[in-house]
């Protein structure tokens, strides 16, 4: 570790701390209807598009109501991407000619975009063409990012709202989040990045000559346009198979800011927003400092741990860090906070292969998985606060009394469903983990023996279930087996955690507000952030850690043996 790569590390978490207040801002008088700087020029937009859906700002929507709109949203957006990828070879935009992509393959990335995972079994340069890329998966990066704010716009009404039926208006909520929030934004950062470098046409591929005679062809076309909004949307699918480490996504130190930085901005904010739409900024506060706890603790570990390098290369007089899998401009420094942030936000995307961390710098990104301490753009509020509520019910377990949160009496359907929410995702990991790693057509698909193998496979799952989309890419993943078992991972891990979340939600709003008394418990102060960092820990972490740490524990201390697999 250097001094030059903590100062850079710093660096970015003060900027992206300093963006919590305006956006927050922005994005609550936003999903309030409230004017805002766009709304001349938004404003007829939104009221049109609510005209053609049938709708209106001022209908609002029981929690059962919203959820069953949800659903059948992101059941359409499934369907239309999988049929664009079984007849894309039919449809124009496509100048490589590619043809219909697998029936397996098209339901794992159908799935997988639609439910914000981003999971890619498939090369995006050599499999789809620029109409699927636009058109489809350009597409589902905005909705379903808009779906995971309608979420978590759910839930913070439930908090603050007292005795009220509904929880506000999916498809309001939907064409707000994408019409003033995501789409200005990724209009002006598209604009950055092709400034940068980053190709945005429809230009057919390069072949080029290298100088030793060979042939190359040479990948391009709208990068820039699906770049911001795979960060923007915590989406994590790229235009390359390489992803944010090829040239051509994240082609400078500049786009490298540009792309972390989107990642945690509204992410972030979104706290800040449920701070202020119950009238207490410090809650939302409170609830980032847990959340900031963790993502530096991770970054500490994963940053030591390739900092000090491979002890059987040292053994060979080779000293100096681990560069297996990271890009020479970014170093270890900086590839170590992308592996952080993109895992801890429910992202995927990557600027260094994952399958070459050190052991112990592969578990904090499986970690992160297993325990998401912020989220994607909407997950994030709504899987913290889930913590936030077995937190308080469980202090309120240590006092004996009933507890307490925002003004909500914490029940026991509050605490099921949360409990819920936790075990779903939990499920799809553990119970496809072993189903894979005991079949031969699971197995087939390993690259290492031993214990990385199984790291490999339950990377796959974590990152389906958790709505990640990152990889462990020695695992051939592009199987019928892989491509089904993991699309249901993704579905589970999505649909059993958003609809116990609208259940809280419903629940919650319907409540009296509860005035604060003597014995409530303080959540804005030092021992409520700690209690939530602990329970995030403890409570998530024993769920999957058996499992999670066998694999890249036995792999280090074999290493420090001198053992290779």
């Amino acid at each position: 570790m250097t001094i030059n790569g903590w100062i850079q590390i710093l660096v970015f978490l003060g900027i992206a701390i300093a963006l919590v207040k305006p956006l927050g801002g922005y994005i609550t008088r936003v999903m309030n209807g409230e004017r805002s700087f766009l709304s001349p020029v938004l404003g007829p937009v939104e009221r049109g598009l609510y005209r053609m859906a049938g709708t209106s700002e001022k209908e609002e929507q029981h929690w059962t109501t919203y959820m069953v709109a949800m659903l059948l949203f992101n059941l359409a957006g499934f369907a239309l991407l999988y049929l664009l990828q079984r007849i894309q070879g039919g449809l124009p935009f496509n100048p490589a000619g590619m043809g219909a992509v697998s029936a397996d393959s098209s339901f794992n990335t159908a799935v997988s975009f639609m439910t914000n995972t981003n999971w890619q079994g498939y090369g995006g340069e050599t499999t789809m063409s620029y109409l699927t890329q636009m058109a489809g998966i350009t597409v589902q990066n905005f909705v379903s990012a808009a779906v995971g704010v309608a979420g978590a716009m759910a839930i913070i009404r439930g908090f603050s709202r007292a005795s009220a039926k509904t929880v506000g208006n999916f498809w309001v909520d939907l064409t707000r989040a994408t019409l003033y929030i995501l789409m200005p934004i990724c209009i002006l950062g598209s604009l950055v990045l092709v400034w940068q470098g980053v190709p945005q046409n429809l230009n057919p591929y390069t072949v080029a000559t290298t100088v030793e005679g060979a042939q190359q062809t040479i990948a391009q076309g709208p990068v820039a346009s699906q770049m911001i909004i795979k960060h923007l949307g915590t989406n994590g699918g790229g235009f390359f198979n390489a992803n944010s480490s090829h040239p051509f996504e994240n082609p400078t130190a500049l786009t490298n800011l540009i792309h972390i930085l989107a990642i945690y901005s509204i992410s972030f904010a979104m706290l800040n927003v449920f701070g202020r739409m119950i009238g207490n900024q410090k809650q939302g506060w409170a609830l980032l400092a847990a959340v900031l706890t963790i993502v530096v603790a991770g970054i500490g570990v994963i940053y030591w741990a390739e900092s000090a390098g491979n002890p059987l290369l040292h053994a060979l007089g080779l000293e100096g860090g681990n560069m297996e899998g990271k890009e020479t401009r970014f170093g270890i420094a900086l590839s170590s906070l992308f592996a952080v942030v993109t895992t801890s936000a429910s992202t995927g995307a990557v600027n260094t292969m994952h399958d070459s961390l050190m052991p112990l710098g592969g578990l904090v990104p499986l970690f992160n998985m297993q325990i998401p301490p912020l989220g994607g753009i909407g997950a994030g509020v709504y899987g913290t606060l889930v913590f936030a509520i077995l937190a308080v019910f469980i202090a309120g377990l240590m006092v004996g009394r009933t507890p307490e949160y925002i003004g909500k009496k914490i029940e026991a359907k509050e605490v099921k469903m949360s409990i819920l929410a936790m075990l779903g995702p939990s499920l799809a990991i553990l119970a496809l983990t072993a189903i894979a790693v005991v079949l031969p057509v699971g197995l087939s698909s390993i690259q290492d023996a031993g214990p990385h193998g199984l790291s490999e496979v339950l990377y796959a799952y974590t990152s389906g279930a958790n709505n990640n989309g990152s990889a462990f890419a020695g695992l051939n993943a592009n199987t019928p087996f892989f491509n089904i078992t993991i699309g249901l991972a993704m579905l589970m891990g999505r649909f059993l955690l958003i609809v116990p979340v609208l259940a809280i939600a419903g629940s919650l709003a319907a409540k009296k507000s509860v005035p604060a008394s003597t014995g409530t418990l303080p959540t804005t102060g030092p021992l409520f952030i700690g209690l939530v960092v602990g329970v995030t820990l403890i409570v998530g972490g024993l769920t999957f850690f058996p499992v999670l740490a066998l694999g890249p524990i036995v792999e280090h201390f074999a290493m420090l043996a001198g053992q290779t697999f």
